[in-house]
């Protein structure tokens, strides 16, 4: 059953992951497994339940509420569903919600990079993607093409910003991904002997 909860105090410390943490406060580096990320509009959220992410919480306007986020509402079961007509969130959000819904959500467990390479036979490994709007096209990209993985070494973005999420309309959730090196140092060295080891050739 839903916990639907009007908005009536800006400072309700439950509203900090929309509004007052940082990327890198949410994605936890001390504490991964308690990391969160925010996925952005009903399909990119469908996406991510799909994959077996779990909902913590959601902000949507109130005319949502029965109209396209029914369904994830449903699906969510009983969490808190925050709401408030448009220029409030706005307010409390610093933006306005082109797409109505944002879910906060636990960040999934991130492979190995022998757990997404299994079965594969086209990988794209990226190097040094800053940008998380271009990380989120490139995800597009690579599930467009029939990429079998994508391997992030140790320069890259991280992939699940808010940003990086809604540009890749949600593919982040379709194509595996994982790290490769978690220091610059393994990177290309060490990373490419694992790909080798593991059949792959380089083809540019």
């Amino acid at each position: 059953m839903s916990n639907i909860i009007e908005i009536s105090d800006f400072s309700l410390p439950n509203l900090d992951v929309f509004a007052r943490l940082t990327e890198t406060q949410l994605r936890n580096r001390l504490e991964p497994e308690m990391g969160i990320f925010i996925a952005e509009s009903t399909k990119v959220i469908g996406l991510a339940l799909d994959a077996g992410c779990e909902p913590i919480s959601l902000l949507m306007e109130r005319k949502y509420i029965a109209g396209q986020a029914h369904g994830i509402i449903s699906r969510c079961g009983d969490i808190p569903v925050y709401t408030a007509d448009r220029n409030l969130l706005a307010e409390l959000t610093g933006f306005q919600l082109t797409r109505g819904v944002l879910c906060a959500m636990r960040r999934p467990h991130l492979p190995s990079v022998e757990e997404v390479c299994a079965g594969a036979s086209r990988v794209a490994v990226l190097e040094r993607i800053a940008d998380s709007t271009n990380m989120g096209a490139i995800f597009r990209s690579a599930a467009a093409l029939g990429i079998d993985a994508v391997l992030l070494t140790p320069s890259c973005c991280d992939p699940l910003c808010r940003r990086g999420v809604r540009v890749s309309m949600g593919t982040i959730f379709q194509v595996p991904w994982a790290r490769i090196g978690s220091e610059p140092s393994q990177w290309p060295q060490q990373g490419m002997k694992i790909l080798r080891k593991l059949g792959f050739k380089t083809v540019a």
